[in-house]
Order: structure tokens, then C-alpha cells, then sequence
């Protein structure tokens, strides 16, 4: 049994740390809101974020993110990416040299286009860094669905600690080297996903959600390895599943505000109608950013980007990607005739 600090009490933290209390472990969750942390400890469920999932009586919960911390075997970071720099540098002062954080958030930060890990590792440089992620939603893991993940880290063996303490019948962990890779799909889904939903709300069909899915993960593909990421890592559950379940989900707070958006509401209002914080749009400027930078065409990412932040009409951003240039599909590939 090891003694885990979970920080951040949103849908996703009180999932997991639902499976780590189920496989026996020792856990600690932390909010910053103490109405959140009453709530939690009254209720027994997060019942405005993870309604119908209750937890077991043997969760406990604080607001002290020292208590949270200290003497911890292993900390879950879970609070939306948007907060992970901040957050990290106030758990700063209370980790251990060598102390194994998993990250869990989706994003990369937009002033410094670091992803994630790479912020935790500038802020808390002496813990032992690793991620996780994967499709996964927090509404189907806290039920005890079955789901697959991938544990990532530098080391082997970071990897398989994290692998060794979320493991069970239900919720399979892989393990991966590639942690670029699987960062890169994990935040860039987000932002296909919105383009999906944009989609669903203008009342488009099958045809142009395979069609986003499919270009979509070709545009994370090609930033993906500019940056580094190897294939196997994009084609796997990090890239391909991960885009697969945030763009055909309901449960997707990504996709269900590109459906508003389709309808005619602007950024903020969707944002303020799924109530919940949606990452695609914190990670579609970085992604641009990043796409600048290492010289790479993103054309739905960019269309994307358009829509949120300069008003564009969705149906005009779809017409864009419609009528670009006539391309062949795949550059690489070698006509045998001339």
C-alpha cells in the first residue's frame, strides 16, 4: 500500500483517486476551494463534476497542500493545465528529492509552449516526473468501466511505479518512453475534438467527423514528430484512441463546446454553458505557437484557432479547409508512373 496525495478534486482527480483507494492504496485528496473539500467529505462524491460516483468513506480529503504533500510516496497532479504552473511551484517547497508526480492534465502552456511534465520538471526539478494519460473519461472510470492508459517517464522504472499503482481489472496501464509523444496527442485531441463538435453543431455527418478524425491525427502526427514523438506513440492509445473518444463522446467537454459553437455560440459562451473547463482552447494558440515554430501546416488547428479567438463563423472555417489546394493525401508516398 503506498500513501498518494492526489491535488485537484475536479472530475478527473476524484476518478482516479477512486482507483487508487480501490487498489488499496492510502489517498489523499486536496482542493484549493474548501467548499469543494466539505462537500467531498459531506457527500462522499463530487456532486456537481462527477454526479452518481460515490467514493469510498475511506478517502480523505484537505484544503493544506503542505498535509497533501509531505510524506507522500507518490503525487497525482490534476488540476487543469491552465493551473499546473502555479500549482506547482506552491507544492514546491514540500517535495522530496526524488518524489514520483504524475502529471494527469491535458495541455501545453501558451507563453512558453512547454508541455506539462516540462513545466512540473522546471518547477519541482527534484521530483521524479511521469504522466499519464490515454482515452479516458472520468465519468466512465469512476464507474469502473474498463479503460487503457499509458504511464510515461524517462526511466523504466518510473514508468512501471505508476503502472504498478493504478493497475486493476478495470483500468489497464501501458507503459512508454515516448512521453513528447504522448503529451502532444493528449493536448492536441482537445483541440480536433472542438473542430468535431463544431461539426456536429453545424448538423454535418459521419462523413466529416471521419474526415476531421483522420486529418486531425495527421496534423498532430506531423508536429508530433518535428517535436520528437515517435509513430508508434501517435498511432497508439495516446494519439489515435485518445482523438477516437474526445471527438465521438458526449462526455467530451471539448466536443460538447464545438457543438455549441457550431449552434452560434461564441468562445465564451459555450465555455460558460459545459461548465467545466475546456482545454482545447487553452492549448489551440500553443499550438500554433508550436506549429511556427518547428515549421509545420496545421490548417484545422489553425481554422480552429480562428473561431475561437477572431469570430470567424464556423461554417466559413469549414468552407476554408474545403476549398485549400488540391493535395495528394500522403506526400511521401511514390507514384510508381509518372
Amino acid at each position: 500500500m503506498a500513501k498518494i496525495g492526489m491535488i485537484g478534486a475536479g472530475s478527473w482527480g476524484t476518478a482516479l483517486a477512486a482507483v487508487l483507494d480501490k487498489n488499496g492504496h492510502e489517498v489523499l485528496v486536496w482542493s484549493a476551494i474548501e467548499a469543494e473539500v466539505q462537500m467531498l467529505q459531506e457527500h462522499q462524491e463530487h456532486i456537481e463534476k462527477l454526479p452518481g460516483v460515490k467514493l469510498a468513506d475511506t478517502i480523505r480529503y484537505t484544503s493544506d497542500l503542505k498535509q497533501a504533500v509531505s510524506g507522500m510516496d507518490a503525487l497525482v497532479l490534476a488540476v487543469p493545465s491552465m493551473y499546473t504552473r502555479q500549482t506547482a511551484h506552491s507544492m514546491a517547497p514540500y517535495v522530496a528529492g526524488g518524489q514520483l508526480l504524475i502529471s494527469v492534465a491535458k495541455g501545453i502552456e501558451e507563453d512558453t509552449l512547454m508541455t506539462l511534465s516540462q513545466v512540473i520538471e522546471q518547477e519541482i526539478p527534484q521530483s521524479a516526473t511521469a504522466v499519464l494519460c490515454g482515452p479516458s473519461h472520468a465519468e466512465e472510470v469512476g464507474r469502473g468501466m474498463p479503460s487503457a492508459l499509458v504511464a510515461g517517464a524517462k526511466s523504466r522504472e518510473t514508468a512501471e511505479r505508476v503502472q504498478h499503482y493504478f493497475m486493476n481489472e478495470a483500468f489497464r496501464v501501458y507503459t512508454s518512453p515516448d512521453v513528447v509523444g504522448m503529451e502532444i496527442g493528449a493536448s492536441l485531441k482537445n483541440v480536433i475534438a472542438l473542430a468535431a463538435g463544431m461539426a456536429d453543431g453545424l448538423g454535418y455527418g459521419d462523413n466529416t467527423k471521419a474526415a476531421l478524425i483522420t486529418r486531425g491525427i495527421n496534423e498532430i502526427g506531423r508536429l508530433g514528430l518535428a517535436m520528437g514523438a515517435k509513430y508508434e506513440t501517435l498511432s497508439g492509445l495516446t494519439g489515435i484512441g485518445d482523438l477516437i473518444v474526445t471527438c465521438a463522446s458526449m462526455h467530451s467537454r471539448n466536443r460538447r463546446a464545438g457543438i455549441l459553437m457550431g449552434k452560434g455560440y461564441s468562445m465564451k459562451q459555450a465555455m460558460d454553458e459545459v461548465k467545466m473547463v475546456v482545454e482545447g482552447v487553452y492549448s489551440a494558440k500553443a499550438a500554433m505557437g508550436l506549429a511556427k515554430k518547428y515549421g509545420v501546416d496545421l490548417p484545422i488547428i489553425e481554422q480552429v484557432n480562428a473561431a475561437l479567438f477572431d469570430n470567424k463563423p464556423v461554417k466559413d472555417a469549414v468552407y476554408e479547409l474545403m476549398t485549400r489546394d488540391k493535395k495528394a493525401e500522403n506526400e511521401e508516398l511514390a507514384w510508381e508512373a509518372q
